[in-house]
């Protein structure tokens, strides 16, 4: 068990980091850092909790960031620019965000002493368009430069190197994390599960972008938590990277919102509209490394996952 300990949490109001705070805050000390672009935080009950504070900075802010996060023994390296919608309107910022701010946080860790872990959250899309069963060790897929879907996945991509770099000529004690599709309560933003969700509470027509054959493996938050932490407990986690998901809810786009309709009873029509940009046909995860490394294997299928999601996204409709 993580206790009495200094995190330090960038993107700290989000959806992932919100799910880790309350795994944490009651034994721990937590530092929540965090432009507020996006906000589970506020409305989550932690934010004025005794043992968090709340800084709101950027992580282009190097200095800033350094003075933050002065006596953390664990740094979440969780902020950074997601949703295709976003990274197609402001690719400068993401790439930005994504690799500098990446550079800032882990310098700050190094020159803070950081002893215990620095977790750094990568994506599964650097395995590009078509991933079935990737492993940690398959090869990354940058896709054609100048399409805007993989300014995010190379980004992302440049900041898992950096990390790795920093555990290997620095000791860092760095952990990479490629998450694979996970959705749950406080989820903010542009994924299609929590859209599909919120959609088919109000029985309002629900908008799938393409075909909708496209492949993905559901991982429900608070698994991918409790992964996450087997990362910063393990010592044999440090200098690796993980494929954190669940290779066992995999469905289509359409079959999923067709779930998210079965599962709440939604009248729903389920539409279909052009491709923004290059998509993703398929993303599954071997998620082997993780169990044989960390013991890990996610456990909350996709029924339930949407049912326990309905739940909070309800109860939001009510305030």
């Amino acid at each position: 068990m993580i206790q009495n300990k200094n995190i330090f949490i960038t993107g700290g109001a989000g959806f992932i980091a919100n799910t880790l705070i309350k795994k944490l805050v009651s034994n721990n000390s937590i530092t929540a850092f965090d432009n507020f672009h996006r906000d589970t935080l506020t409305n989550s009950g932690y934010a004025n909790h005794k043992n968090i504070k709340v800084v709101k900075g950027d992580v282009l802010d190097k200095e800033a960031l350094r003075v933050a996060m002065k006596g953390a023994d664990i740094v979440i390296h969780a902020a950074g620019i997601a949703g295709i919608d976003t990274v197609i309107i402001n690719p400068v910022r993401t790439m930005q965000v994504n690799m500098i701010g990446t550079a800032n946080a882990l310098q700050a860790a190094y020159e803070n002493g950081v002893k215990d872990r620095f977790v750094d959250f990568s994506t599964s899309e650097i395995f590009g368009s078509m991933a079935f069963k990737s492993t940690e060790e398959s090869n990354t897929v940058a896709g054609s430069a100048g399409e805007a879907r993989w300014v995010y996945a190379v980004s992302k991509l440049a900041g898992e190197h950096l990390a790795h770099a920093y555990y290997k000529q620095y000791k860092l004690p760095t952990v990479t994390v490629r998450p694979f599709n996970v959705y749950g309560p406080g989820q903010t933003g542009e994924g299609a599960m929590q859209i599909f969700i919120r959609k088919a509470l109000k029985n309002e027509d629900i908008y799938i972008n393409g075909d909708g054959t496209q492949i993905r493996a559901w991982c429900y938050v608070d698994d991918f938590v409790e992964c996450l932490l087997r990362c910063i407990e393990d010592p044999k986690a440090i200098g690796e990277s993980f494929n954190l998901g669940n290779s066992r809810a995999v469905i289509t786009i359409l079959g999923l919102a067709q779930t998210v309709c079965r599962v709440l009873n939604s009248n729903s029509k389920i539409l279909f509209r052009e491709q923004l940009s290059a998509d993703i046909e398929l993303r599954i995860p071997s998620v082997e490394k993780a169990e044989k490394i960390l013991g890990f294997k996610a456990k909350v299928d996709l029924d339930e996952g949407i049912k326990k999601t309905a739940e909070y996204f309800t109860d939001m409709l009510r305030v």
